[in-house]
């Protein structure tokens, strides 16, 4: 039988946390999966107001502080999701994803919802990462 996998949750101390029995994060082996991360700070300011791209470089600043934290980098990263309130604007989420993610190009998803727990909020992300996935190559199919 195989040895069990140690699994560490990593909690940032907002009060959302323990009201819906969720972790900010959930490193497992060398694997840390980042919870939908929005703009609003714990005491319930929102960062960036009502500018998308404002938004969305917060809540990746946010992201890049989880993952050092739990001892993983940026180029780790091999999925995002983002799920925004208007894909109309998919050009200025797009715009603060690339600057951050160009380099690495994960897997990504971006998805519009009707809304998210604060009518405020224009985003939220998740982010998967594996620590040590150094990019070797990228290959094009079909070519």
């Amino acid at each position: 039988m195989a040895g069990k996998m140690e699994r560490i949750n990593i909690a940032s101390g907002t009060p959302w946390e323990p009201l819906r029995g969720y972790s900010r994060a959930v490193k497992a082996g060398d694997n840390l999966f980042i919870s939908g991360t929005t703009a609003m700070t714990p005491n319930g300011d929102v960062i960036g107001g009502a500018d998308v791209y404002e938004q969305t470089r917060y809540v990746i600043k946010v992201i890049k502080e989880v993952l050092s934290e739990a001892g993983f980098s940026i180029s780790d990263v091999v999925r995002t999701r983002l799920f925004v309130t208007n894909i109309q604007k998919w050009e200025e989420y797009a715009r603060a994803h690339s600057e951050a993610f160009d380099a690495v190009r994960p897997a990504s998803s971006i998805v519009q919802v009707t809304r998210l727990v604060d009518p405020r909020l224009l985003l939220e992300m998740e982010v998967d990462a594996i620590k040590g996935c150094e990019l070797t190559k990228s290959i094009k199919l079909g070519g």
